[in-house]
């Protein structure tokens, strides 16, 4: 008799791609900071703001379990992107390179050693929180998408902060004044983008879902 192998819903299998994705550029756009009015910020928040978004649409419909393997499985990108990164910076360069590229490109792309297992740090324990937060809010009332949405991204993004930051640089730079910093504005952004784009991704993978 012939097994078939269950059938994975459509929102999870595209927004696992989505997430995949995400995990890799956001500490490639981090590199640069970005004037946001009155606020400076990294800009690898877009895509970690995306990664909790995409992290508690599909806890919304999918279930607790779902979000928690969701973030799990994303340290298979991130580790395996940093690993191929060390590799490509180890290897020769071609000296025909288009100059200016051959400076810039260790910069963009490299991290330190302590930099590297912060981000391995703060993405799990942030990302697991906000889906921990966003269930939770989800079995005191299955209403208010948009309010658990922002409460667990501004909390998550916060810690993501601390951690980051922290661990990367205490010890070597004053980190207070960083870190003030850069949670404002993360709270600002989550407050501003997270209720539209987990109540647009929850609509889109209920859409996918129903073909």
């Amino acid at each position: 008799m012939t097994q078939t192998a269950p059938a994975i819903p459509r929102s999870l299998f595209v927004y696992s791609l989505f997430y995949g994705g995400m995990v890799c550029i956001a500490g490639v756009l981090g590199v640069k900071q970005v004037q946001l009015g009155p606020l400076a910020v990294e800009a690898g928040i877009f895509g970690f703001l995306l990664l909790v978004v995409m992290g508690s649409a599909v806890t919304e419909l999918h279930g607790r379990k779902a979000g928690d393997m969701l973030v799990r499985f994303g340290f298979v990108p991130l580790i395996v992107s940093a690993a191929l990164i060390q590799l490509v910076l180890a290897l020769p360069t071609d000296p025909d390179m288009y100059p200016p590229a051959i400076e810039a490109f260790p910069i963009v792309v490299g991290q330190s050693s302590r930099m590297m297992i912060a981000g391995l740090i703060s993405y799990g324990l942030s990302q697991t929180l906000n889906i921990f937060i966003f269930s939770k809010l989800r079995d005191g009332t299955g209403k208010l998408l948009w309010l658990r949405g922002m409460i667990a991204s501004i909390v998550s993004q916060v810690v993501d902060t601390v951690l980051f930051i922290s661990i990367s640089f205490y010890g070597e730079r004053p980190i207070l004044t960083l870190m003030g910093g850069q949670m404002l504005a993360k709270v600002v952004l989550s407050i501003v983008l997270v209720p539209f784009l987990i109540t647009f991704f929850v609509w889109l993978g209920r859409r996918l879902d129903a073909r």
